[in-house]
C-alpha cells in the first residue's frame, strides 16, 4: 500500500510546530511592548486642551505654590482642578483680552467648566489618594516630573501598575521630608547636602513626627536663634517658620513642622544618603511594609 504521506511530513510538522511558537511569542512580546508604549500610556505626549495653560510660566516666572491651584491635595484623595476663579483671581487684571484666554473669559461669564484634558489619568478600578501620598512624605515630582519645567503639561511616568509597584517594593528611596513636598528641585540626602532629622515626640499627624532641616543644627542656625530668643521673649512661636524652596533651583531653608528650639541641636541625626534618610522617614512617617504595601486592596477596592 502506496505511503499517504511523504516522509518530509515529519520535518515539516515538526517545523510547522516550531514556527507557531515562534509566531506565538513574537506576538505576545509584540503586545506587550504596545502595552508598555506611549500609544496606550499616552507617556511624554502633550495633551490638546482649550487654553494652553504653561507649568512653567506659573511656576517659575510667577512663583505660584502647587497649592494655590490644586487646593485640595493634601486633604482629599484628588488634586483637583482649579475652577475658573482661581485663574480669573490674576486674568481679571491681566491679559485681560489675550485670544488665548478667551475660554477662560467664557467659562467666567456663562458658568460652565473649562473642557480640560486629564493628563494623569488612572483607570476606574484603581483607588488613588492623593493625601496620604503627599502625608506620607511622596513629592510632586516623584510622580509628575518636573513640573515647574513643562510649558505644555504631559505625564513623564506610564502610571501602570508596574511603576506603581516599583515605588510600593522600595518606598525609602522616594520619601523625603513632608516640607519639601513641593520643592521641585529636591534630589535627596547626599554627602555634598546632607540632611538633619530630629524625632518630634508626637504621635499623630505623621507629617508632625518628624522636623527636618538642610542647614546643621548644631552651627548657630540664625532661624534657631531667632525662635529661641522669642521664646525667651514670650513671643509665640508655636507655628515654626514656614519658608518654601525655591521650585527651581532649590534654594530656601526647609520649612519645620515645630519650632526647633524645642529639640536640641544633639538631638538631631544627619543623613548623607537617601536610603539612610527614607529608612528613617519610613519608620517616623509610619509606612507600612513593602509585603503591606504590595497588597491587592491597597489600590483595588
Amino acid at each position: 500500500m502506496a505511503q499517504v504521506f511523504d516522509r518530509s511530513s515529519n520535518a515539516l510538522a515538526r517545523a510547522a510546530l516550531v514556527l507557531t511558537g515562534l509566531i506565538v511569542v513574537a506576538l505576545g512580546v509584540a503586545l506587550n511592548q504596545l502595552q508598555r508604549s506611549p500609544w496606550v500610556t499616552r507617556q511624554g505626549q502633550r495633551a490638546d486642551q482649550p487654553v494652553p495653560f504653561s507649568h512653567r510660566h506659573h511656576v517659575q516666572g510667577v512663583g505660584l505654590q502647587c497649592q494655590y491651584c490644586h487646593t485640595s491635595v493634601e486633604k482629599s484623595m484628588y488634586a483637583g482642578i482649579p475652577p475658573t476663579k482661581t485663574c480669573m483671581n490674576c486674568h481679571a487684571e491681566i491679559w485681560t483680552n489675550a485670544t488665548m484666554l478667551e475660554p477662560v473669559r467664557k467659562s467666567w461669564a456663562t458658568g460652565e467648566s473649562i473642557p480640560w484634558v486629564r493628563v494623569h489619568d488612572l483607570p476606574d478600578y484603581v483607588y488613588f489618594n492623593h493625601e496620604i501620598h503627599v502625608n506620607k512624605g511622596i513629592g510632586c515630582a516623584s510622580c509628575h516630573g518636573r513640573v515647574d519645567e513643562m510649558p505644555i503639561m504631559y505625564a513623564e511616568n506610564s502610571l501602570q501598575m508596574e511603576w506603581c509597584l516599583n515605588c510600593h517594593r522600595d518606598p525609602v528611596k522616594n520619601l523625603r521630608p513632608t516640607s519639601e513636598i513641593y520643592n521641585m528641585a529636591w534630589a535627596g540626602a547626599s554627602g555634598d547636602k546632607p540632611v538633619w532629622c530630629a524625632d518630634t515626640g508626637k504621635l499623630a499627624p505623621t507629617s508632625q513626627a518628624v522636623t527636618c532641616t538642610t542647614k546643621d543644627p548644631g552651627e548657630g542656625n540664625p532661624q534657631l536663634a531667632f525662635l529661641q530668643k522669642g521664646a525667651s521673649d514670650g513671643q509665640d512661636t508655636s507655628g515654626g517658620v514656614r519658608l518654601q524652596p525655591h521650585a527651581l533651583n532649590g534654594a530656601g531653608a526647609t520649612m519645620s513642622d515645630v519650632p526647633p528650639m524645642a529639640i536640641l541641636p544633639s538631638s538631631y541625626h544627619k543623613f548623607t544618603s537617601q536610603r539612610e534618610l527614607g529608612t528613617y522617614l519610613a519608620d517616623k512617617y509610619r509606612i507600612r511594609t513593602p509585603n503591606e504595601l504590595q497588597s491587592c486592596e491597597v489600590c483595588h477596592r
